[in-house]
C-alpha cells in the first residue's frame, strides 16, 4: 500500500462526504488548493503539521485519516 495515494484517498472521501470543495478545505487549512489536489492524488508526503491542519479543517480527529 502507498501511504501517500490511501492518505489522499482518505482525504477526499471525507472531504466529498463532508460537501466541502477542494478550494475551501484549502482556505480552512490555510493551504493552496493545487497542494490539496496534489495530496488527494497521491503527490504530496505530507507533513504531521499538514494532516494537523487538514484534520482541524474537516473537524475530524488526526487517527480517522489512517483507519484504511
Amino acid at each position: 500500500m502507498d501511504i501517500k495515494v490511501a492518505y489522499g484517498d482518505k482525504v477526499k472521501a471525507i472531504r466529498k462526504k463532508q460537501n466541502v470543495s477542494q478550494e475551501k478545505l484549502a482556505e480552512l487549512a490555510d493551504l493552496d488548493r493545487t497542494y490539496i489536489s496534489d495530496i488527494e492524488n497521491g503527490k504530496r508526503n505530507v507533513s504531521i503539521e499538514t494532516v494537523f491542519k487538514i484534520a482541524n479543517a474537516l473537524d475530524k480527529p488526526m487517527v480517522s485519516f489512517f483507519e484504511f
